[in-house]
């Protein structure tokens, strides 16, 4: 893909911290988007190419719905930090599910730093100085990493640090499966949306995980 033609988005986690992100820079490249969330209707914007789908990622009608006739997906859901809560992984394997039966082939979705690789082995979550707290999350993100490795799907999986609610600065740098040596252990979500946005463009980490930090 290019960044040269339009395409139809379907954003899931659409009013969320990184997902407004992902909504108005996507209509800034002139891409029609279709924006999905529980809240949708928060996003008052009169733009033409935006499509509120108010909706639950536990609802298969809703995402088939979303997702016919669109030709990429960016998933940005987000949820709680203690595990109880399985929109990440649960909400993954449903997006997959009806992505499938669309014919969508190509999603770039939102996880943590905790799947990417460790320099002495494993995966960073694996780590016994690995943040207790962070480790319930981490194994939601781990699990949705493992759906879409199963899937089948063109996917690229961004692996995010601390996440600043603030605007793209463009000072971030990417490396695939590891985290950037260099980088600062945050990122705003201005800059998560940015990369997504242009790796659905340029497809430079097809069936990766991406470690992403600021410089």
């Amino acid at each position: 893909m290019t960044g040269l033609h339009t395409m139809k988005i379907t954003v899931f986690g659409a009013t969320g911290m990184v997902g407004r992100h992902v909504v108005s820079q996507a209509l800034l490249k002139n891409h029609f988007v279709r924006a999905f969330g529980r809240n949708v209707h928060e996003l008052k914007d009169n733009n033409k190419n935006l499509e509120l789908i108010k909706g639950g990622v536990f609802d298969t009608e809703d995402i088939f719905r979303s997702l016919s006739g669109c030709d990429a997906v960016i998933s940005v859901l987000g949820g709680s930090f203690d595990g109880l809560d399985k929109t990440r992984s649960l909400g993954m394997k449903n997006i997959i599910t009806q992505m499938k039966n669309t014919g969508v082939m190509r999603i770039i979705a939102l996880g943590g730093m905790g799947v990417l690789d460790h320099p002495d082995g494993g995966l960073i979550i694996d780590q016994p100085e690995y943040p207790k707290e962070y480790i319930p999350v981490g194994k939601e993100h781990q699990k949705a990493w493992g759906e879409l490795q199963a899937s089948g799907l063109n996917w690229t999986f961004v692996c995010s640090p601390d996440i600043i609610d603030a605007d793209p600065r463009g000072n971030f740098i990417t490396a695939a499966n590891v985290f950037p040596e260099g980088a600062a252990f945050r990122i705003n979500s201005g800059d998560l949306a940015l990369f997504m946005l242009q790796e659905l463009e340029h497809e430079k980490y097809p069936k990766q995980r991406v470690g992403i930090g600021s410089v």
